[in-house]
């Protein structure tokens, strides 16, 4: 499909003579807000970073505006238009708000628009703007996830990868976490969301993937997955 922005193929990746993902399939339009759910251990971080190019991929295809970055490094997927959000957010500690921020602004075209999208950052994050001069390390844990998506936006993306973005967070951090996700998404950047706040991303997501032992058991629109019974029992307990 021409709309496409991310393709993923009979995706299999390994650590050593360990499998993880077996035979994946994922598709990401333009504009589409896609989550992965999935019990712990299902995969899910194991796709985000082989789609990143953190991780080699033992087989298959990932495509990303129909170019092939099966094989690329981590900074050759990145100018694609791929930027991610690790776990853990990974920011560093000892620089101040600003510098993690404009870090961020590795690629070509990114660097030319830094400022305007420095702007845009702030105005999505006020508090990062009162806090530019800050030590990141020293912020609360959301507003150091704030940084990471900041700094992730920073590349100008067409494809954001965020790998548990609600992790260890206060309720109140969460949702300003995924007010901004939704606004991200309504400016048109594609997102991929994996989760394991399987309620709150399913709600933001046009459709979804549910992982189970490194493969793909079940797909579709978000809500329909709400409520299928694979979703309910494997990572909603019910």
């Amino acid at each position: 499909m021409s709309d496409t922005v991310l393709e993923v193929v009979d995706l299999d990746v390994r650590y050593g003579d360990a499998q993880a993902l077996w035979g994946v399939g994922l598709q990401v339009r333009a504009g589409e807000t896609v989550c992965v759910v999935g019990p712990n251990g299902a995969g899910k971080s194991t796709l985000v970073n082989a789609i990143a190019g953190i991780h080699p991929a033992s087989a298959g295809r990932i495509s990303v505006s129909g170019a092939d970055t099966t094989s690329l490094a981590g900074h050759r997927v990145g100018a694609h238009g791929v930027a991610v959000v690790p776990e853990g957010r990974r920011i560093f500690p000892r620089m101040t708000v600003f510098d993690n921020l404009v870090l961020g602004a590795y690629r070509r075209g990114a660097r030319r628009e830094h400022k305007a999208t420095l702007a845009t950052v702030y105005d999505m994050f006020p508090r990062l703007a009162e806090r530019t001069t800050q030590l990141a390390g020293s912020l609360s844990g959301g507003e150091q996830q704030m940084v990471a998506i900041g700094r992730a936006l920073m590349a100008r993306p067409r494809l954001l990868l965020l790998d548990e973005p609600s992790l260890g967070l206060a309720p109140v951090r969460v949702d300003e976490v995924y007010e901004a996700i939704e606004r991200i998404a309504a400016d048109g950047v594609s997102v991929v969301v994996v989760e394991q706040d399987v309620e709150r991303a399913l709600a933001i997501a046009d459709r979804a993937y549910l992982l189970g032992e490194g493969r793909v058991v079940a797909s579709g629109p978000a809500a329909e997955l709400r409520d299928s019974p694979e979703v309910r029992r494997s990572v909603l307990g019910l």
